[in-house]
């Protein structure tokens, strides 16, 4: 998950020799602090990063989003977000990114941050460290626990990582001034019967490090990493701030990733196979209803019913069942429900339309 924290005043984020670019950067960068809130853009820009810059020189990128909730690549969006909160929220989204690890909420009042090494020598202690370092130079009495996560108490920041090929990153949230009531609603799910194959987020406390240093904004943190990066690697490039410019979009990797991510086939077609089992009593019966789906998709649905006196009800369900087959978990159309069967039928049409419901 994430947390938070800070300490000075005055901020000074056009640090001497940044550059600002709106153009792909050169070689010799090491240092990125992104100006576009865009997570598609930020998202794919990273993983360019990742996978086109040189994989023995340590890199930073640093970069803040507009309100979205961004899930791991290995899990079940179904899941890890309360999607009835998402909808009375449209114009937040949720955002599946390429690397694994947790469930996180970003906004504007926290910071993201990715380190790049070498894969011989990608160390989750010693990146912790840097942004402990951080942490500590505001006075917050921070510390990193045995899953190299930082905390402040029992609250922590979560992080996650990637491997592949000659190159690894780790990378985090921070929370500064973050909206917490909106996290907590748009992360808080019961899918206790919900079993998937994904990855499972691991739920934490959290808190804004501006509950311990009132001062701490974005721009202090970002240049309280960067002198500790620029202190781990004795780097001394200047650091580049990245324009979400038409060039940069144009750029055949980055504009594919800015078309997938947020895709169907992307956000929800990854979904790795989950079981649902629900349970309704209606006036003619208890139905408990187990629904498989893989890659999005509804694979299996069977009805089991008990306390009836109607014996073609079964059947009928068993019919039911059969018609959501192939359909896309979550976006079932108002014309299932419709062509159910009027009376008991279209009780379980509504009901299992509501319970899987994602978007409008």
């Amino acid at each position: 998950m994430v947390f938070t924290l800070f300490r000075r005043a005055a901020t000074r984020f056009h640090t001497p020799g940044s550059r600002f670019y709106g153009t792909p950067p050169g070689a010799q960068h090491s240092i990125y602090i992104s100006k576009s809130t865009n997570p598609y853009f930020n998202l794919t820009f990273e993983d360019w990063l990742f996978r086109h810059k040189n994989p023995e020189e340590p890199l930073l990128l640093i970069y803040r989003d507009d309100p979205c909730v961004i899930i791991g690549r290995n899990q079940n969006p179904w899941k890890e977000v309360n999607f009835e909160a998402l909808r009375a929220r449209p114009h937040i989204p949720f955002v599946r990114r390429r690397s694994g690890g947790g469930t996180v909420y970003h906004d504007m009042g926290n910071t993201n941050f990715s380190i790049h090494l070498p894969r011989h020598s990608f160390d989750r202690h010693i990146t912790a460290q840097i942004v402990l370092r951080a942490v500590r130079s505001f006075g917050i009495d921070a510390r990193v626990n045995d899953r190299n996560d930082i905390c402040v108490g029992e609250e922590k920041i979560s992080s996650a990582y990637k491997i592949v090929n000659k190159r690894a990153y780790h990378h985090g949230t921070m929370l500064i001034s973050s909206r917490l009531d909106t996290l907590g609603d748009l992360l808080r799910t019961n899918k206790d019967t919900m079993i998937t194959k994904g990855v499972a987020s691991v739920r934490s406390p959290v808190c804004n490090l501006q509950q311990f240093s009132p001062t701490i904004v974005h721009e202090l943190f970002v240049d309280a990493v960067v002198s500790e990066f620029q202190k781990e690697y004795s780097i001394n490039a200047p650091v580049v701030h990245i324009e979400e410019t038409d060039q940069m979009k144009n750029i055949e990797y980055i504009r594919r990733g800015l078309d997938e991510l947020p895709s169907w086939n992307w956000a929800y077609g990854q979904t790795p196979e989950f079981t649902y089992t629900i349970e309704n009593p209606f006036s003619w019966g208890d139905v408990t209803a187990e629904i498989r789906s893989k890659h999005g998709l509804v694979i299996a649905c069977n009805f089991q019913l008990i306390n009836t006196l109607n014996n073609t009800i079964p059947e009928s369900l068993s019919v039911l069942g059969r018609s959501l087959e192939g359909k896309r978990y979550g976006s079932f159309e108002e014309s299932f429900v419709r062509e159910a069967d009027i009376g008991p039928m279209q009780e379980v049409a509504i009901w299992i339309q509501r319970m899987t419901q994602t978007r409008p």
